[in-house]
């Protein structure tokens, strides 16, 4: 599997506050940047995969609720996260 627990705890230990802070919203939108990076991957080489590319696009809609969330509450914390994992608007 793609994503197992030490994966999750790595990505939570860099963009969280510690390995089992998984609430924060900087470690929930790198999680979904991981996987956004691993389904955009797949449906690269698995076209008509449809079922695939709707759970893309609900993943990156959440993360986009949650960047937008970070906007309205700390602004510095945004732009931190933005430079930090290279998501563009």
């Amino acid at each position: 599997m793609y994503l197992d627990s030490e994966k999750k705890k790595e990505i939570f230990a860099q963009y969280g506050k510690s390995n089992t802070d998984t609430g924060s919203p900087e470690a929930q939108i790198a999680l979904f940047s991981y996987r956004i990076s691993h389904l955009t991957g797949h449906l690269k080489s698995n076209k008509k995969d449809y079922t695939t590319e709707r759970s893309l696009k609900i993943l990156v809609g959440k993360r986009r609720r949650l960047l937008d969330y970070l906007i309205d509450q700390d602004i510095e914390r945004y732009r931190a996260i933005i430079k930090e994992l290279g998501i563009r608007k």
